[in-house]
């Protein structure tokens, strides 16, 4: 659909060097993601997978369509490896924030005593249940967004690895054109533009997949009208932007690589614009995804 950069352990620490350099109010938070993104790549070298097979019949169907290929409750996950990331991740949350801090030990220490099941705890954090994680969270006394985000994080490399091998039923070269994910059909955390012209991709906020989609348009309401799309942007920073649509009333982050030099990693780049998060916000603005994802 696009071509995306291959990410790598280097490329991770570049990105977050250059973007220290540029946003030194962001080296704190982005010490922590550094870690994070660094253990998500290496639990990929411990995650073995089963391929999710699409017949060719509903393949042609979902094209048809428009239908994305399968939903998020049916990503395959290595519950082993998951299980030892999130512990690694509560780990590296004893360093970050005050909040991480306090939930990291409260989740490792009910695992420990099997008061909490990795699997099921996984299974619903596919299926979005927002009673059963509310409700986890309640007992271990921690906030309900920081446990999302704790066991989100912990199966992203498992979605990420299915996302890879379920591209392959698309064609790259076709542009998708739909504002939600052609694989999981989540919606994008980020826009981005690329080579002669600006083409324009988005970046699905779940399973990390990029897109092709037209320069004119709202992912989130597929709004057209150039009279009721705009963006703003700051002088410092002609890299980002922020696209509007006045009809939903939502925004989303677009950064353009023609003006950057760095690698690019999209939670870098999500993380290390918060700024402009709440600067849209503060026009009465929404972002089209949830709180745990943004983070």
């Amino acid at each position: 659909m696009t071509e995306k950069e291959i990410v790598t352990t280097d490329q991770i620490r570049k990105a977050v060097a250059a973007v220290k350099a540029q946003r030194p109010a962001y080296e704190g938070l982005l010490d922590f993601y550094e870690k994070l993104c660094l253990a998500q790549e290496a639990s990929k070298e411990d995650t073995r997978l089963e391929p999710i097979k699409i017949h060719e019949d509903l393949l042609s169907v979902k094209e048809e369509e428009g239908f994305p290929l399968i939903s998020t409750t049916d990503f395959v996950m290595d519950v082993v490896a998951a299980e030892a990331l999130l512990r690694k991740l509560c780990e590296l949350a004893v360093e970050a924030n005050e909040v991480l801090a306090e939930a990291g030990p409260k989740i490792v220490d009910a695992l420990d005593k099997e008061s909490l099941d990795a699997s099921t705890l996984f299974s619903n954090m596919l299926k979005e249940d927002d009673a059963y994680l509310g409700d986890v969270a309640g007992k271990l006394g921690i906030d309900k967004t920081i446990l999302a985000f704790a066991v989100y994080n912990s199966i992203r490399p498992s979605i990420s690895l299915c996302a890879e091998q379920l591209s392959t039923y698309l064609d790259k070269d076709a542009e998708w054109g739909k504002g939600y994910c052609p694989i999981c059909g989540s919606p994008p955390a980020l826009s981005i533009l690329r080579g002669e012209g600006g083409k324009r991709s988005l970046v699905c906020s779940f399973c990390g997949h990029e897109w092709r989609i037209p320069r004119i348009c709202c992912p989130f309401c597929d709004n057209n009208d150039q009279k009721t799309l705009h963006y703003f942007f700051s002088e410092e920073e002609k890299d980002y932007r922020v696209d509007v649509c006045d009809k939903c009333k939502k925004y989303i982050k677009t950064i353009d690589v023609r003006e950057i030099e760095r690698p690019l990693h999209p939670l870098v780049e999500q993380i290390s614009t918060l700024h402009l998060d709440m600067l849209a916000q503060e026009q009465g603005l929404e972002s089209g995804i949830p709180l745990w994802l943004q983070m």
